[in-house]
């Protein structure tokens, strides 16, 4: 097909910004090409809020074309939890049919070589860009999320973990050089010699399941991984969270076209209600790579039957503070109710328990009690959602009926500390909004460990009485072993306690924070340098972004000849 966008225009275009990207990942420094505030999106063509609101409200009850293979129907179903019916369609795939196509475009697209691949993902990601308002509105009105979230999570947030995860793709299939030479000495006879070269082979379809949460944030990564190194990427979404990543799709398709290539590299997996076809998938012999956020249970089904298939899982995990000491009360108290309330706690980085000594802490007001530190949690979290409005831009909408039913059950496992309340939306009526729940347990009773020791996902944390520090980071460890932890909290004045905190975090492989009083959170991390996962312990068994998240999807294949 001919080419509108050439190799060279686009290492022209794109090529300072993948270098920055290198610099970035090696430094660890903050960088990023995509503002994160709504202003920076009114120019040179990019879409304001009004424009993108107008996008997105063109789309409800709209068909996304995708020209796909195989397209045997039509399906549909997705409501946004602040009430909205998208009505929006996508096409139904035959896999027999999808499937081989998609195969088709590989030799290309491995032929092209590391470079032109990673300009290509760095087109797809500038255009989604140019788009970022009219994401931000798809993002929330599927996964519930606030806007301010939706814009930045799932827009340049999400687009940095892309960037990254081509940057790292990049590195890792440029170590090999293309080609040597290779001569061995034989003493009096003549050397041997041969010409290598060496080729970064893809190893088939990968596959993305997408979540209902972070459709984007979670989905770019291995999305931009597998293509970046020369897999074709069938994405599934979540049902209830199709239309973020239809709409990337439609636009891979399209730059793909215009460079050139085969634009069925990428494509799109829509299921009907019920169907279920993530574990047919998942088990095809063509599904080569799959990228999975979700729930412990199906990511274990996939890393025990997806046999085929490098698989990289982001499961569930029971996320811990340790509440030692501290010389900035208010401040902690402050991070922590950001923390805990910031998109109703459905992150996977949400802190779930609180660990906090039953004799109390000591800090820069005095110490204080068990009981204290409770009740200044909760009215630091009652304070920060005092105000519907604010509370609405910082909860957002609970995304389905299960974390509704976990947080109503919530209340019935101990003392509730903070009661949830139900707030309205005046803008969207339909919007289930709840306050979190805070919930006192005694780490020593075996009826509140059942508690404690579960991924509740939502809105609900647990302020867990241990008998001393040292209890406390026991049980730390316990839990990341036995259950895992997407992050890691602590507050201490103590060197010893800092140091016991940070050993446990080294020795089970866990991110850790510590005395984060001011705007960074537990929950939040930032691509080109903080680390989502780590890989090690049961809550992930990948970490964003790494080396060892890209190199596997490629194999290097030498080819040698005499010289």
């Amino acid at each position: 097909m001919a080419a509108e966008l050439t190799a060279h225009e686009l290492i022209a275009r794109h090529r300072p910004t993948l270098d920055q990207a290198l610099e970035a990942i090696r430094t660890r420094a903050y960088w990023s090409p995509h503002p994160e505030h709504p202003k920076a999106y009114g120019e040179n063509g990019s879409l304001d809020m009004a424009a993108g609101k107008a996008a997105f409200d063109a789309l409800l009850g709209s068909r996304i074309e995708l020209d796909q293979p195989g397209t045997d129907g039509w399906v549909e179903g997705e409501t946004s939890p602040y009430g909205v019916e998208l009505g929006v369609s996508y096409p139904h795939a035959d896999l027999d049919v999808l499937l081989p196509a998609m195969k088709a475009g590989m030799r290309a697209w491995r032929d092209a070589g590391a470079e032109t691949r990673a300009v290509v993902c760095l087109e797809i990601l500038k255009r989604i860009s140019d788009r970022t308002m009219e994401f931000a509105q798809a993002v929330m009105h599927t996964s519930g999320q606030a806007f301010m979230m939706a814009f930045q999570a799932g827009g340049p947030h999400a687009q940095d973990r892309g960037m990254e995860a081509v940057a790292y793709a990049y590195v890792e299939q440029v170590r090999t050089p293309d080609t040597a030479e290779w001569t061995k000495p034989q003493g009096k006879r003549d050397p041997l010699a041969l010409t290598k070269s060496f080729v970064p082979v893809p190893r088939g379809i990968g596959l993305v399941i997408g979540c209902n949460t972070f459709p984007t944030w979670n989905g770019y990564p291995g999305l931009f991984a597998s293509l970046a190194t020369g897999n074709a990427v069938l994405v599934k979404p979540h049902p209830r969270a199709v239309l973020p990543l239809a709409l990337t799709v439609q636009v891979a398709r399209q730059v793909l076209a215009e460079a050139g290539f085969d634009p069925n590299l990428v494509a799109l997996a829509a299921e009907r209600p019920g169907e279920g076809i993530a574990k047919t998938l998942a088990t095809r012999p063509e599904i080569r790579v799959i990228d999975y956020t979700g729930s412990t249970e199906f990511g274990d089904w996939l890393e025990s039957n997806a046999r085929q298939a490098q698989v990289y899982t982001e499961k569930a995990g029971v996320n811990t503070v340790i509440v030692e000491s501290t010389d900035d009360y208010k401040g902690m108290l402050s991070n922590l109710a950001f923390s805990l309330s910031l998109y109703s706690g459905q992150m996977c980085t949400t802190p779930q328990n609180l660990l906090v000594p039953r004799d109390g802490i000591t800090t820069d007001q005095g110490p204080k009690s068990f009981d204290e530190v409770a009740a200044d949690l909760a009215k630091a979290v009652d304070g920060l959602l005092g105000d519907d409005a604010r509370a609405n831009a910082l909860l957002g909408a609970i995304v389905n009926p299960d974390v509704k039913a976990r947080l109503e059950a919530a209340a019935g496992l101990g003392e509730v500390v903070l009661a949830s309340r139900e707030i309205t939306n005046p803008e969207f009526p339909g919007a289930v909004v709840r306050t979190p729940v805070i919930v006192k347990l005694d780490g020593a009773k075996p009826d509140a460990e059942a508690a404690y020791m579960s991924e509740c996902f939502g809105p609900v944390s647990f302020l867990v009485a241990v008998d001393s520090a040292a209890g406390a980071t026991e049980l730390l460890r316990r839990t990341i072993q036995e259950k895992g932890a997407m992050t890691v909290g602590a507050y201490t004045t103590s060197p010893e306690v800092e140091e016991a905190v940070t050993e446990v975090c080294l020795e089970e492989a866990a991110q850790l924070s510590l005395n984060l009083t001011g705007g960074v959170y537990v929950n939040q991390t930032a691509a080109f340098s903080d680390f989502h996962g780590s890989g090690g312990n049961p809550a992930a068994n990948a970490a964003l972004c790494d080396g060892a998240f890209v190199a596997n999807r490629f194999r290097v294949v030498e080819v040698r000849r005499e010289a």
